[in-house]
């Protein structure tokens, strides 16, 4: 697409763009909180930066691996439904993962998940890559669901 054509109006792009971000954000959730989690519940002495560390790299994992389940129920060979997971944007995953994080940190001092946090942590998480799929689906036509 020609950038002279570009336009943020689309609503059916901003649709499909936030239909992509929620699942993004499922799947790094599910690697992010649950690595939170289990250091709270455990109680094993981490420090909250290496705890944040940890939930951003698994949340990377599982993003991938639900993105890679998500393609073979849609006929996806494992082969091409791994490679398109390892090619979703991974600036867009990351700064989900950064400003859920840093959410977490700034209302309770990191690492710590209470029930008013998490909904906030996950509304900052799909507001934040949400304008960049929408581009990047409009621009490119690139698309992983």
């Amino acid at each position: 697409m020609d950038t002279t054509t570009f336009h943020w109006s689309c609503r059916h792009t901003w649709k499909k763009s936030a239909k992509n971000t929620a699942w993004c954000v499922l799947g790094c959730a599910i690697g992010d909180l649950g690595t939170i989690l289990f250091f709270q519940l455990s109680q094993i002495p981490f420090p909250v930066l290496g705890i944040m560390i940890l939930a951003i790299i698994n949340g990377l994992i599982t993003s991938i691996v639900l993105e890679t389940i998500i393609l073979m129920i849609q006929k996806f060979n494992f082969t091409n439904a791994i490679k398109t997971a390892f090619g979703m944007s991974l600036i867009s995953m990351i700064s989900m993962e950064i400003m859920m994080n840093l959410t977490d940190y700034v209302l309770t001092g990191g690492a710590i998940l209470t029930w008013w946090v998490i909904p906030i942590m996950l509304f900052v998480g799909f507001l934040t890559p949400w304008p960049y799929n929408y581009w990047r689906l409009k621009k490119f036509g690139i698309d992983c669901h």
